[in-house]
């Protein structure tokens, strides 16, 4: 695989993964990993720099296992790309809380009311070794703040992906299905989101919900944005 190659040269410290097959081969555990991936960062509390170099290396060593298992002929391409989407997933929630947790000037101490919807690959869990992800950020709050706090929480998640870092980099971003794609607001309101869809959103747009899901952040604006594309989809059409 010229492209795992490639992947291991960018990154050989990934070669000491092959030194257990144990660790090599074992099934992934998500929820697992991300706890351990949680306290790592923890570890690293006061040094962003470290913790974006921790969080790109322990998801290449993800994605490097993996891989392993890929080319041993262990996984089909469906579980390969559910296991990536689920990675992705895992370092989604996980950048989203210690962005949230490094916010200055934040209105709520209780969790940010602040969800990832994910489409295209990723949102269909069909995610590959080197695809990027098409996500948007949505928010229900109705504090007077809200809009500002959100938006800038919107593009700490955006620069810990994106940084080009020592590990390199974490996942290329394409943000352009929000509402009104490249000129809207990095982040909407679910009120907001709702209205564009009812009354302004294209047709391929409504397609792509067909592919979108709620991957990381607060599961109550996930269940909300889940409500909203059912109702959207099903709505009927002029044949």
């Amino acid at each position: 695989s010229s492209w795992a190659a490639q992947f291991v040269t960018r990154h050989p410290m990934l070669l000491d993964e092959l030194l257990d097959d144990r660790v090599l081969y074992a099934p992934p555990d998500w929820p697992a990993f991300g706890q351990a991936l949680r306290a790592q960062i923890a570890a690293q509390a006061g040094d962003t720099e470290a913790q974006m170099n921790v969080m790109r290396e322990q998801h290449q060593a993800q994605v490097f296992r993996l891989l392993a298992q890929d080319l041993a002929g262990r996984l089909s391409i469906e579980r390969l790309a559910d296991h990536l989407s689920a990675a992705a997933d895992a370092v989604l929630e996980v950048c989203l809380e210690t962005a949230w947790s490094q916010l200055r000037n934040r209105h709520r101490e209780d969790g940010a009311r602040f969800a990832v919807i994910a489409y295209g690959k990723q949102g269909g869990k069909e995610l590959g070794y080197a695809s990027d992800l098409d996500i948007i950020f949505l928010y229900d709050d109705d504090d007077a703040r809200a809009a500002e706090v959100y938006a800038r929480l919107a593009q700490r998640v955006n620069h810990w992906l994106t940084t080009h870092m020592a590990a390199g980099v974490l996942f290329e971003t394409d943000l352009r299905l929000r509402p009104s794609g490249a000129s809207g607001l990095l982040v909407s309101s679910l009120a907001g989101f709702e209205e564009y869809q009812e009354k302004s959103a294209w047709a391929w747009e409504h397609q792509a919900l067909s592919r979108a899901r709620f991957c990381a952040g607060d599961a109550a604006v996930g269940a909300a944005f889940e409500a909203i594309r059912e109702r959207i989809l099903r709505r009927a059409r002029d044949p």
